[in-house]
Order: structure tokens, then sequence, then C-alpha cells
């Protein structure tokens, strides 16, 4: 699950003009807009367990295809990258796991204030 932020200039209804805002996205859904001068901030409910179910779903289910595509590519760098792969994936899921724990503790926790 991928959390991101970037800035941009929006109209704030409290200052009554264009500022800069810093906007929070996870997996590409806006969930929250800040104002930079007011700290105005709106909190867009999004259900954070139902992205990381699709995200966890979209990647299984494309992984024979990506597979295939790799294979097709280049059967020898495929053939030698196995077991390195095979040994570190373990790791790969538990890091991947765990950012996407966090993201889903960190919106949960900011929505909880709000």
């Amino acid at each position: 699950m991928k959390d991101t932020q970037m800035e941009a200039g929006l109209y704030c209804n409290s200052c009554k003009e264009e500022l800069p805002h810093h906007v929070y996205y996870i997996n590409g859904k806006i969930v929250r807009v800040e104002c930079q001068e007011c700290k105005r901030t709106m909190v867009f409910k999004v259900d954070v367990l139902k992205e990381f179910y699709k995200e966890v779903y979209k990647r299984v289910s494309t992984k024979p295809n990506r597979v295939s595509k790799e294979y097709k590519k280049d059967i020898n760098r495929f053939l030698t990258g196995i077991p390195i792969r095979l040994v570190s994936k373990p790791y790969r899921l538990m890091k991947d796991f765990n950012e996407s724990m966090h993201t889903i503790y960190c919106y949960k926790k900011r929505t909880a204030r709000k």
C-alpha cells in the first residue's frame, strides 16, 4: 500500500485565497487536504482495508502473467535469478506487509482524531 503526498495551490475557504495545500494520498486516492497557512484540514473517508485487499488481489492475480513475461524476455536471467528471489521473497513480503500496516495504522489514527 502506497501513501504519498504532494503540494498544490488550492483555494482555501477559510483564508479566502489560493494558497499552498498538502494533499495526502493512499493508493492514488485523496485521503486528506491541509492548508499550510491556517492548517484547516479536510479528511475524506477511504476504506483502507478494502484498498489493501484490492492491492493484494491485484498482485496475486497478475503474478502468473508477470512471471511469464519475464520468462519470455530473458530465460537465462530469469533462471539465474530464481534462487536469490526465493531466499529474499519472505523478507520482501514482510517489508511490504509492514509498510501497509503502518499506512493503515497512521490513516486510522489521523481519522480518529477528527
